[in-house]
């Protein structure tokens, strides 16, 4: 069996709180702190399981994942190297698409990317402040283990375990692999919720289109909560990011979120996208483009070097 775990910071001392109050680095320093000893005490108790870190950092002999043999290794490299014109293309795309939408259709006046943009901003203000803060890191490490727990299923595993709380959180989990380590760092947990629970409650009541304003505050809100502590915790030595090798786990990741995007401004109204099959033949479009670039590019450089062979 495969334990998952997650290590994330806890309640700091409250004695003179104004005076001893301390950064958001500075806890979540303390709490990684805390996290290691729990793990090393759980991993006593479980002697023959697989420790994996979920989240926050830790030391490299916290896990027992062996290491690839060199054919492996390259190989991951080869597969994230392959990706990256894709992830290109797909940006270039992506940001072309939008760009247009939003200046030349007028996507930016409406009240639905206004209350898009709320929820974004708002989201960031807090992630700066530290508001609330205990509140949100507590869902966040929820979401997290629940999205494992969510593609273990998918994927007709079990969970046997399931801990979360403020200082960290684990699943116990009969399978594991790479969509299942790297789901918590490409799934908004939060916006699917706020969608599912949404959805059938508009139906039921019968709520005018002007509601719909409220999702998307929601979206912007919780989207941007899922993309900022992404982004926080990603370069803090992540052991699910190593386990698949860290380079080809960050292209997917990248290209996985790239891909969320899309399908957020696809189903958007009024949509920037109107559609997946307009974004996948804008795609095809831009996609010859690069390579027809690309391929100008090495042909003038193997001619420039011939001439210069046949010079000497």
């Amino acid at each position: 069996m495969a334990t998952r775990q997650t290590r994330f910071p806890g309640k700091r001392k409250q004695s003179n709180q104004r005076a001893t109050r301390l950064s958001f680095a500075e806890t979540l320093g303390q709490a990684n702190h805390r996290a290691h000893e729990q793990a090393n005490r759980r991993m006593g108790r479980r002697g023959e399981k697989s420790v994996y870190a979920a989240i926050a950092a830790m030391d490299h002999h916290d896990h027992d994942y062996e290491p690839l043999l060199w054919p492996w290794r390259l190989l991951r490299w080869v597969i994230a190297l392959v990706m990256l014109p894709v992830c290109w293309v797909t940006s270039w795309t992506f940001l072309a698409r939008f760009s247009h939408a939003t200046m030349e259709q007028g996507f930016w006046q409406t009240s639905e990317f206004w209350y898009f943009m709320a929820g974004i901003l708002l989201m960031i203000g807090w992630f700066w402040s530290g508001l609330l803060q205990t509140f949100f890191l507590y869902l966040y490490v929820l979401g997290h283990e629940l999205t494992h727990a969510l593609f273990v299923l998918l994927h007709l595993g079990k969970v046997t375990e399931f801990h979360v709380s403020v200082e960290g959180g684990y699943i116990t989990t009969t399978k594991t692999n790479l969509i299942i380590a790297l789901s918590p760092y490409f799934v908004p947990f939060w916006s699917v919720v706020a969608v599912a629970i949404y959805l059938p409650l508009r139906m039921i009541a019968g709520f005018s289109h002007d509601w719909d304003r409220l999702l998307y505050a929601l979206l912007g809100l919780t989207w941007t909560f899922h993309m900022v502590w992404t982004l926080w915790m990603i370069p803090r030595d992540q052991p699910d990011l190593k386990e698949n090798g860290t380079f080809l786990s960050l292209v997917i990741i990248y290209m996985a979120n790239l891909l969320v995007m899309v399908g957020l401004f696809c189903v958007a109204a009024p949509s920037p996208l109107q559609s997946l099959m307009d974004f996948s033949s804008e795609w095809l479009r831009y996609a010859v483009t690069a390579g027809d670039v690309i391929y100008r590019m090495m042909d003038g450089t193997i001619m420039r070097w011939a001439e210069k062979a046949a010079l000497r």
